[in-house]
């Protein structure tokens, strides 16, 4: 005997759940507290149109529109109460007061001026409907507060957000609905009218304030990009500069641990404490230059092994101004023989500023005759280049290309960057005649004294060990 039931087991309900209309429901009632809050709630401060503009003339004329505006409505409100309705004087110039003077508002305060037009243009509907001279006119908007509205409704538009547009919207539509449902004169209702064209100049005036604030936030967006890429550019130079600075240390503390490993092989007569003070200075170099190493593997990225080559100085300006030249740039160069005692530093950065300014030359004075300068007072070094103005548009010259292609690319940041390094001063600046010129003073040390022994300069005895293979 079969022990299952004779009834299958009962499904679920099938009814719709509750939480889909709760859901609508609440997004409903969300929406309208946003809206509710945005018509209550200014979304800018009581700043006028073309505040920050930058002539005065564009400053005033929100001021000269709304004066204007309140100027000619409120007369035209009272004629056109007085003759067409039959109000009053006294009635319909406070009805034209109170429905045109808040356009004196719509500079800075649009929406409080709307909770003033609105509930005037209501009173006037109420106190029209009465009238024996409105039953064959426009009705509940007369023609000049239908305008002006539209006139508030535009300046709405450029100023609030979205959702207060939309609070005022409807509440146009619902007010015109009522109106037009208690009327005994449907024929001349302009409710519709007034609805639709109210709808178009809030879409128009919504697009050009959209419009407005997304070019001000690209222009936002392009001043904070351009300075991040200078930003950028500054920190890939002062990287740069680590990598040849851990060059040129490393130079020294290679020669230090040559002599210091070589010293009991030259000199005679050294003590065991002597012998063991050189190998730990050897031994702390060594250490120094693993550091060094590891800074070096962060420093530098990947692919950039042309880096590795030894750091070039004054002596290589003569292969780098005649590789210019063959590239077609005319370029004069003036070093003066024999110029030593310059730190490898001074060195260096003289040469990248250099390399630097030669490459501008050909980047925007393609050409144009060039002069490099290179000369020392004993206390600094002078680094001058001066170009001509570029060649016309439509010369006969073509473009060149340099062939030194190792300049870091960011021309006169490297340049400050690198004078800074050394303590000097540097000055660039157009010349009159169109050319360009790039002067830099760039420290020296003060001259050492002459060595005390001509044996404590003599040259290393050929039993000296080799350099170690962690030494760069």
């Amino acid at each position: 005997m079969p022990t299952s039931s004779p009834h299958p087991p009962s499904s679920p309900p099938t009814a719709p759940p509750h939480p889909p209309a709760d859901g609508l429901l609440s997004a409903a009632l969300r929406n309208l507290r946003e809206i509710g809050h945005a018509l209550s709630h200014p979304s800018h401060p009581p700043t006028p149109f073309l505040a920050t503009a930058p002539k005065r003339w564009q400053r005033m004329l929100p001021y000269v529109v709304v004066v204007g505006l309140a100027a000619v409505f409120i007369p035209v409100t009272i004629t056109v109460l007085t003759g067409q309705y039959g109000l009053s004087g006294g009635i319909a110039g406070g009805l034209a007061v109170a429905q045109a003077a808040p356009f004196l508002m719509l500079a800075h305060r649009p929406l409080q001026a709307w909770w003033i037009v609105f509930p005037a243009q209501i009173l006037g509907a109420i106190v029209l409907f009465g009238q024996e001279g409105g039953q064959s006119n426009a009705w509940p908007w007369t023609p000049p507060g239908l305008v002006g509205y539209l006139f508030l409704l535009l300046a709405l538009a450029l100023r609030e957000r979205r959702q207060a547009l939309i609070g005022v919207w409807l509440a146009t539509g619902i007010a015109g609905l009522v109106l037009f449902l208690v009327s005994s004169h449907r024929g001349t209702d302009n409710s519709l009218l007034l609805v639709i064209l109210g709808a178009v100049v809030l879409v128009i005036g919504a697009t050009v304030r959209e419009r407005g604030d997304a070019q001000r936030r690209l222009a936002e967006q392009e001043t904070i990009s351009e300075a991040e890429r200078a930003r950028r550019t500054l920190l890939e130079e002062r990287t740069r500069i680590a990598r040849e600075l851990h060059d040129v240390v490393a130079h020294h503390m290679s020669v230090i641990t040559v002599q210091a490993d070589s010293a009991p092989y030259r000199l005679e007569g050294l003590s065991d404490e002597t012998r063991e003070e050189f190998g730990a200075i050897a031994a702390s170099a060594r250490e120094s230059l693993g550091e060094m190493r590891r800074l070096l593997v962060v420093l530098r990225s990947e692919g950039t092994e042309g880096e590795r080559a030894p750091q070039p100085g004054l002596d290589r300006l003569q292969q780098l101004v005649e590789a210019t030249v063959r590239s077609g740039q005319p370029v004069e160069l003036s070093l003066p023989a024999g110029l030593t005692g310059v730190p490898q530093t001074v060195d260096l950065s003289a040469y990248r500023i250099v390399q630097e300014a030669l490459a501008n030359v050909v980047r925007h004075a393609s050409g144009a005759p060039a002069r490099v300068s290179v000369s020392s007072d004993g206390a600094h070094l002078t680094v001058l280049v001066v170009n001509g103005p570029p060649e016309r548009a439509g010369s006969s010259l073509a473009p060149h290309t340099p062939l030194e292609t190792t300049g870091t690319g960011h021309g006169l940041v490297g340049m400050r960057e690198r004078v800074r390094l050394t303590g000097g001063t540097l000055d660039t600046g157009p010349l009159p005649d169109g050319g360009f010129r790039v002067a830099a003073r760039l420290p020296l040390p003060p001259p050492s004294p002459p060595p005390a022994s001509p044996a404590s300069s003599a040259p290393a005895a050929s039993s000296a060990p080799p350099l170690h293979p962690e030494d760069p």
